[in-house]
């Protein structure tokens, strides 16, 4: 079913890089309910919803994409849903709020079993793959910086350098070191050693403790939330909310499009310029989406620390059904993964070293053409510095088709690319992000 001998691996390399996926993205089980809860969403309502959609769009990607890509709830969308949207326009509740997601998951649905989205990944220009691939690396990286401390706000320019001497530092730097040592020696598994090393400093020196126990009952108290599509349809139309679901709807499409391209070409899983079973494997996001909404989550996406999977051998399906099976075992020992997710440090190394990994992609771009180069360099800068992938990808798509145009060669851009440059301008320039 997975073709493991096709595509170069074992199960046993297999099962590691999920549980090096699973480990480096589990943190949403806690994250994400802690920011949903703010909306009035209750804290086990959102833990199990997380859940849920997470291992029905992984399995999906799994066992019909034959992709180690793993779907959860996507960070940005959860607090535009909790701060922008919950609240606004004229004081809407949660349960108005997911009738949005609801509706947006069900177009995502729909626009996945046409050519769109497929054509979408073919039309997207090389160079502007490769910016997304290396963006998305510098994004993780920063990411990993910035949660250990290692990197730490500044009013003046930003970003500068956190204090060394913290826990959390000291703990993030060590296992940097150890897990980058044991990589350049060639040590299989690399990822994941170095973060049972790190949890276990952790453990000794006192940051990691399981003061609640291991085990939970997970719960949905509010039940299914929104479940009929022609309640939705009327809560949208009522509250008009059409511009919640275009901007649900276009940024969880690039959100993971983009991820897709950039863990596919990492992996090496890019034939021609083409993604092979895209259908499949957007689909498993769409799906994951409506589901989610249904039980209390906001839109799902392609998580960019699949390619922490990617790093340690993942190449098929069978790494995203175990990081599936792990988030299942989750939901049963909430109390364990909350524990371990809230230690930054244990996982930061893995994704400062696979960002260090993707960008890589750099070395393709052509910078000899300044109108190909330009916008991967877009995509790139901004990615990081405005915490979002689509931002990334969304000034990309504009600036591209406007320097083919300046330069008078117009014909070489694609149809697509044209259209997605105009609804990304309108989303940038007049709505919500």
């Amino acid at each position: 079913m997975f073709k493991l001998s096709e595509n170069g691996t074992s199960v046993k390399t297999e099962m590691l890089a999920g549980l090096t996926t699973f480990l480096t993205m589990v943190y949403i089980v806690v994250v994400n309910p802690l920011i949903l809860q703010d909306a009035g969403v209750p804290f086990e309502q959102v833990f199990t919803a997380t859940i849920i959609a997470a291992v029905v769009g992984t399995l999906w990607m799994g066992l019909f994409a034959n992709y180690p890509i793993a779907i959860a709830p996507g960070m940005g969308m959860n607090a535009y849903f909790a701060y922008s949207v919950v609240g606004s326009h004229g004081g809407i509740t949660f349960e108005t709020a997911f009738a949005a997601v609801f509706i947006s998951g069900l177009l995502f649905v729909v626009l996945s079993l046409t050519p769109l989205r497929e054509k979408l990944i073919e039309a997207i220009p090389s160079n502007l793959k490769h910016g997304i691939s290396a963006g998305i690396g510098l994004f993780i990286a920063f990411i990993g910086l910035r949660l250990t401390g290692i990197i730490a706000s500044d009013p003046n320019n930003l970003v500068k350098l956190g204090d060394l001497h913290s826990p959390s530092a000291l703990l993030a730097l060590f296992g940097l070191a150890i897990t980058i040592i044991l990589m350049v020696r060639g040590v299989n598994g690399s990822l994941f050693i170095g973060m049972i090393v790190t949890g276990l400093v952790a453990f000794f020196t006192g940051q990691l403790s399981f003061d609640h126990g291991f085990i939970g009952t997970p719960s949905l108290p509010e039940g299914f939330i929104s479940a009929n599509p022609i309640t939705a349809f009327s809560d949208v139309i009522q509250h008009g909310l059409y511009a919640v679901v275009f901007s649900f709807l276009l940024v969880t499409i690039f959100d993971t499009t983009g991820t897709m391209i950039g863990v596919a070409q990492q992996a090496g899983l890019m034939k021609e310029n083409k993604m092979p079973r895209a259908r499949q494997a957007l689909l498993a996001d769409s799906v994951a989406t409506s589901v989610g909404a249904m039980v209390g989550t906001s839109p799902t996406s392609a998580y960019i620390e699949s390619s922490t999977g990617v790093a340690a051998g993942g190449r098929t399906g069978l790494t995203s059904v175990t990081v599936a099976v792990l988030f299942i075992a989750a939901a049963f020992f909430g109390p364990l993964v909350s524990a371990v997710s809230g230690i930054s440090a244990i996982t930061a190394p893995a994704l400062i070293i696979v960002g260090c990994l993707m960008m890589q992609s750099v070395a393709k771009i052509n910078w000899g053409e300044l109108d190909e180069a330009f916008p991967a360099f877009l995509i790139i800068l901004s990615m990081p510095l405005t915490s979002s992938i689509a931002t990334g990808i969304a000034l990309g798509f504009v600036s591209y088709p406007l320097l083919k145009i300046a330069r008078g060669r117009y014909k070489e851009v694609h149809p697509l690319v044209y259209i997605f440059a105009v609804l990304f301008f309108y989303q940038l320039a007049f709505l919500p992000h």
